[in-house]
């Protein structure tokens, strides 16, 4: 991951909203959740719903699909899990000293 890329990516993860919506939709795992369902668990109006999602999309931490008249979003386990390996890319002199394994295994 370049460092453009990672700002991005933290840069929409860095308001509470989009924050917490990421956080449903990784509990969520790879099968997301609908639309509807994201905007009654985060209590955040649909009309504002649209906008922190269209930000995660824009910086590839969630994807969408449509599922017959749903829109259902997940989390992009796989950028995620790049990020996290950015962040701790030379973390304790270069040693690996945790592993990033978990989400992908969802992915």
């Amino acid at each position: 991951m370049e460092n453009t890329s990672a700002v991005k990516a933290l840069a929409a993860l860095a308001q509470e909203s989009r924050l917490g919506i990421f956080r449903l939709l990784v509990q969520a795992g790879p099968e997301g959740l609908a639309a509807g369902k994201i905007s009654e668990l985060a209590s955040i109006p649909p009309s504002s719903l649209s906008f922190h999602l269209k930000e995660l999309a824009h910086a590839e931490l969630v994807s969408a699909k449509t599922e017959g008249r749903f829109v259902i979003y997940s989390a992009n386990f796989a950028r995620m899990n790049d990020l996290l390996a950015f962040l701790t890319e030379n973390c304790c002199g270069g040693t690996a000293c945790i592993s990033l394994d978990c989400a992908s295994k969802g992915a």
